[in-house]
């Protein structure tokens, strides 16, 4: 799911109107609905904006990481309680 999917059903799950974004974050409606439609260019700082306001935050996640990364979002298990993470793996550490 692309980033501003994301965020609307963030926005979606949290009942705030687009309006209701707007105000928390001061852009003005109509740029916010043309960001949604994925429209225009949007910057960082407004990326950052939105986060907060859904009480979120954007960060980068290695691709090979992501499918971990969404399972762990969804709620949905990841494994074994003792077999190491990708995150672990990725770092060397040992779960023993």
């Amino acid at each position: 799911m692309d980033f501003i999917k994301q965020v609307n059903s963030q926005r979606h799950r949290l009942r705030k109107s687009v309006v209701d974004v707007s105000r928390i974050i001061g852009i003005e409606v109509s740029n916010l609905y043309r960001m949604f439609k994925n429209e225009p260019d949007v910057r960082s700082s407004t990326l950052d904006d939105l986060a907060s306001a859904l009480d979120a935050k954007w960060v980068l996640v290695p691709k090979h990481l992501l499918p971990e990364v969404e399972r762990l979002i969804s709620g949905k298990p990841i494994g074994v309680d003792d077999a190491p993470s990708s995150i672990d793996r990725l770092f060397g550490v040992n779960s023993s």
